[in-house]
């Protein structure tokens, strides 16, 4: 029997530990970490429903002037979410329809990341 092909994409973060927690509160669920010597973690697993992202040590934040990662992760509830986490995230941009048929919202995580949390747009 032939394997399932997927992507999980994989981002290069200054402090896995953080990020994991940071994810945590948005409710990621953790699938699997590395310690390094017990000093922190250099690698950790990560998925929200379906998708799966994995954060390793070595990278660094965003600017102002320069965006590394934009992440896009398909929810079911965008209301539900979005209520429950917008006092306790930065939110870039809140609730709104896109041209391309998603309700969704955008925030920066602890290293400036944008995240957007989006669900289809059911038409009539």
């Amino acid at each position: 029997m032939k394997e399932a092909q997927r992507s999980v994409p994989m981002i290069h973060v200054p402090d896995v530990r953080a990020t994991v927690e940071w994810y945590q509160s948005v409710g990621f669920t953790v699938n699997y970490t590395h310690d390094d010597d017990g000093e922190g973690l250099s690698f950790a697993s990560l998925s929200f429903g379906a998708g799966e992202v994995m954060f390793n040590s070595g990278g660094r934040a965003s600017t102002e002037q320069r965006r590394e990662v934009d992440l896009y992760v398909y929810v079911d509830d965008v209301e539900e979410l979005y209520a429950r986490v917008k006092d306790r995230v930065e939110v870039f941009k809140g609730i709104h329809d896109t041209f391309y048929g998603m309700r969704e919202f955008i925030v920066r995580d602890l290293n400036g990341f944008w995240v957007t949390f989006a669900q289809q747009v059911l038409t009539a």
